[in-house]
């Protein structure tokens, strides 16, 4: 996994906080100077809790579970859309469903209902629905999918979360905290970066900025899954050549016990004709004998 290119960053304008007014204190350690009533974050400690957080979510990828994103703000709606829908990673980027993680099995039961709602449509439910009742329900799908849709594919409590802003998405961050899900998190200067245990500060308000922090991290998503991928195949392979090894030692030791009671019967039949002809001249001397 390459380390994150400082430059990069300062392009993006990641560096770039909120008003000194507005700050949180416990980001004080974030902070590299203060310009024109504005902190400017220090992209060193970006980096390094950046890399921090990209390695620990790759590990987490690559065990098979399952990270949801969280991102309502209007500027990284479409930034985590893009690059996290082709991880088939869940997240959610309209409003966050309260009770998503700590009432999660009622969330499960509105996704089921998607699904429901789409076999009514295939089963001919339909056709005996009236025009009405067919609205009323595909309107209802259709919400279902903005909410849910998303989510689809979560069927259990996430392994860990991808915060995009920390005040605003605060519930989401409590729930977490509550069900002991840990949480890897973009904070910038008027946040509390204790509220997550992996906090990445940076400017979370510019889509540029934000783009580039979530590229990274799911880019060792990615690698994570990769690697989970090759390291299956490289077990299934494994598996199949030890089978093969099995296999083939089975059919030796058939063909060492075929040749091993042929040779026996040979030899049977050898001390039977062996016996056979002792047991001949035994009489034949018996006979003799009494002559």
């Amino acid at each position: 996994m390459a380390r994150t290119n400082y430059n990069e960053l300062l392009e993006s304008g990641v560096h770039f906080g909120h008003l000194k007014r507005k700050w949180d204190p416990n980001m004080a350690p974030y902070i590299f100077m203060e310009k024109n009533g504005i902190h400017i974050i220090d992209l060193n400690k970006t980096i390094a809790k950046l890399d921090e957080a990209a390695s620990a979510l790759k590990q987490i990828a690559k065990s098979g579970k399952k990270i949801l994103f969280v991102a309502t703000k209007k500027q990284a709606k479409e930034v985590v859309e893009d690059l996290v829908k082709p991880l088939n990673m869940p997240y959610v980027t309209e409003r966050w469903p309260g009770g998503m993680l700590t009432n999660f099995a009622t969330i499960r039961r509105a996704v089921k209902k998607m699904s429901a709602i789409d076999r009514m449509a295939t089963d001919g439910t339909f056709d005996n629905m009236s025009k009405k009742e067919r609205l009323q329900v595909t309107r209802e799908r259709a919400k279902l999918e903005k909410l849910f849709g998303s989510i689809a594919d979560l069927n259990r409590i996430p392994a860990a979360l991808f915060v995009i802003d920390i005040s605003k998405e605060h519930i989401a961050v409590a729930e977490a905290k509550k069900l002991n899900i840990p949480t890897f998190a973009i904070v910038d200067t008027n946040s509390d970066p204790t509220k997550v245990e992996f906090p990445i500060p940076a400017n979370d308000d510019a889509s540029k900025a934000i783009h580039v922090i979530v590229k990274k991290i799911t880019e060792a998503i990615q690698e994570g899954l990769e690697e989970r991928k090759f390291e299956r195949s490289k077990e299934a392979d494994e598996k199949a050549q030890k089978q093969t090894k099995s296999t083939n030692k089975k059919e030796s030791e058939n063909i060492d016990k075929s040749r091993a009671s042929k040779v026996d019967v040979v030899d049977k039949e050898k001390k039977e004709e062996k016996e056979s002809k002792v047991s001949d001249q035994t009489a034949k001397k018996e006979t003799t004998e009494k002559k």
